[in-house]
């Protein structure tokens, strides 16, 4: 029997593998933050990412749930979602942007209408993109269980119509640039990441 994945221990591995860090951020939404999260440094590891789907695989169970499909939105969903798949032995699929940006299926990935589905996503940071890929499968006769993630960002505050199961809850604090009190310390403030970022208005 395996040992169950704290929320303390994946802490503990997300900050070893530089994919959570503190400090002083610049959000690719221009946004200021004290927090910085980046699954991907910890997804890369096969070792880690298949444990921590194996947890929220078996938070799944214990609530009932079973989907007959993941959906990961790319990109950070993508191998979350692989996981989670593998874990519940079912077919994993996954959405990204079309050319104007809106999320969609593409590559031939389909839904049937009737069928249930969990979304999988590295972080939930605000539940916006979550509930837009949530739409987009209601949309085509699915039903959305649930969403799983590595980390909820919102600290339990995501405006979610289905169950929210995350193995670690990170509140982070963020600051219009004008505003930011990390900027009045004089801390010097880094832009980590991969995303262009957007112009703050």
């Amino acid at each position: 029997m395996t040992t169950p994945l704290t929320p303390e221990t994946l802490e503990q591995q997300l900050v070893q593998e530089d994919a959570l860090l503190r400090g002083h951020f610049r959000l690719s939404s221009g946004l200021h933050s004290d927090t910085y999260v980046q699954c991907a440094r910890f997804l890369r590891r096969p070792d880690l990412a298949g444990p921590a789907a194996a947890e929220l695989a078996e938070q799944l169970r214990a609530a009932g749930l079973q989907p007959d499909l993941v959906v990961g939105p790319a990109m950070g969903g993508v191998v979350i979602g692989y996981e989670m798949a593998r874990q519940l032995g079912v077919p994993g699929i996954f959405t990204e942007r079309d050319d104007s940006g809106q999320m969609t299926l593409r590559r031939g990935f389909t839904v049937e209408p009737g069928q249930t589905i969990v979304i999988a996503e590295d972080v939930v940071t605000t539940g916006k993109s979550t509930n837009e890929v949530a739409r987009v499968l209601e949309g085509l006769g699915a039903k959305v269980l649930a969403v799983v993630s590595l980390i909820d960002r919102t600290g339990g505050k995501a405006e979610l119509t289905f169950p929210n199961f995350a193995l670690l809850s990170v509140t982070a604090a963020t600051y219009a640039p004008d505003d930011c009190p990390l900027c009045r310390a004089g801390i010097p403030v880094v832009k980590p990441g991969s995303r262009p970022e957007k112009a703050f208005s």
